[in-house]
This record gives structure tokens, sequence and C-alpha cells, in this order.
């Protein structure tokens, strides 16, 4: 069955109810959860866990939990024996299922401290995805909003380190049209529901995402958690 781009009042209803679910699995981790010593796999297990306790179907996709140098993979795959410890970056990608409709969701938090080059490319992509959030609307095109995260990123130095399209449609799938890439012809619609996602990684050393979900011809992100850095 082929996605739908324009979503009904019933796809919306349930798409930030799926959002909502994620706000709050996301506070309570935060709340007490995140240990000196978890793994990666800890992680992504709670999330699960947590997501059917609200009453979410299931994820919307495999959970990605990427501490420190892991967090350079956009794609990463939550290990076993991956110790979170003081100074890392945490980038968390969740998501969950309610009603058919899809949640997709990232924040990059630091434990115990951050450094100074951590703090700096975290500000970096937060003006990024702000700036190109506030350029969604009916009729732009996606590939300008592409271009307008990724040349705040290339302007302060670090363009060969966004590896990844801006932003993607979300719906009774993860990801469904349209796309926010280098690539893509497609104009922005009013109830288009998209992604904006930019991020910053550096091979062996950390990286930076931070994700929300907007509906096209409404203003502001669906989550309600804030993009100010975290430090746990």
């Amino acid at each position: 069955m082929p996605s739908r781009l324009i979503k009904t009042d019933e796809d919306i209803k349930n798409i930030l109810e799926a959002v909502r679910i994620i706000d709050v699995v996301y506070d309570k981790i935060l709340n007490g959860y995140i240990k000196e010593g978890m793994t990666e796999l800890d992680l992504a297990l709670l999330v699960y866990k947590f997501v059917i306790e609200e009453g979410g179907e299931g994820l919307s996709f495999n959970t990605i939990a990427a501490f420190g140098e892991c967090g350079c993979e956009p794609h990463h795959v939550p290990k076993k024996d991956k110790k979170l410890e003081k100074g890392m970056l945490v980038t968390l990608d969740i998501g969950a299922v309610y009603g058919g409709q899809c949640s997709d969701f990232t924040r990059t938090f630091g434990f115990g401290y951050v450094n100074d080059e951590q703090k700096k490319i975290y500000e970096i992509v937060k003006r990024s995805q702000a700036e190109a959030a506030s350029a969604l609307k009916a009729g732009f095109s996606c590939k300008a909003i592409d271009k307008i995260a990724r040349d705040i990123i290339a302007e302060e130095g670090y363009g060969d380190y966004y590896i990844h399209g801006t932003g993607h449609g979300v719906g009774c799938e993860i990801h469904e049209a349209p796309t926010l890439n280098t690539r893509s012809e497609e104009i922005l619609e009013n109830r288009e529901v998209v992604t904006v996602e930019p991020g910053i990684y550096l091979p062996g050393k950390m990286g930076v995402r931070i994700e929300d979900m907007y509906i096209i011809g409404q203003d502001g992100p669906l989550s309600k958690v804030e993009r100010e850095l975290i430090i746990l």
C-alpha cells in the first residue's frame, strides 16, 4: 500500500499520540535511568519497555542508542558491551507506533560533563536544525530545506561530516515521501509530516543529531522536549 503524503485528521491524531508516547518515554529515561556502566543495549531495551507501558503498539524502528565515539555512526546498532562513561555524548533515536502511525525523535545529551568541542558541535547542529525547521512551509522545495541545514554546518567547517539527508516524511511508514536531501525535486505541501534531523559525525570521536517532526502548515515541532544541551 503506498504511503499517503497528505495526512488525514485521524492520521494526525495518531501521529500526535505516537509523539506524545516518545516524549514521555524520553523524559522517564532521563529521570533516573541513565547510569554509569549501563550498556547501549540496556538503554535500547528500556525504550521498548517504556513504549509498550505507555500504550504504544511497538517501535517504529529499531532504537539507535550510541555512546561516545559510537555516535559517529548515524545508524549505529546498540552494543551489549559498550558501556556509558562520564564525558560521553549519548545519541538516542527512538520512535513509537500508535494507530498504525509512526513517530521519529532524536536527542543528543551529555553524561557527567562535556568538553568545549562537544558543546560547539552541539550548538552548530542545534542552530542548523532550528533554521531549517523555521523555513518549512507549503510551496518550499525539500532541496532548499536541506541546503539551509547543510550550509550552516558547512560554514562552520564540518560540511564533510554531515553524511545523510536532512529529513523525510513520516506516517504509516517511518521513511516515506517527501525526502529532504540534496537530490530531492519534491515540493512541500500542507498536512505533510516531515522530520528535520541534521547531524555532525566525527569519526572515532562523537556524533550529534537533533531531530523533530513537523506538520507542514502548522508552527513548531510536534515534540515538547527542549533542544538545549542536557548534561546528566
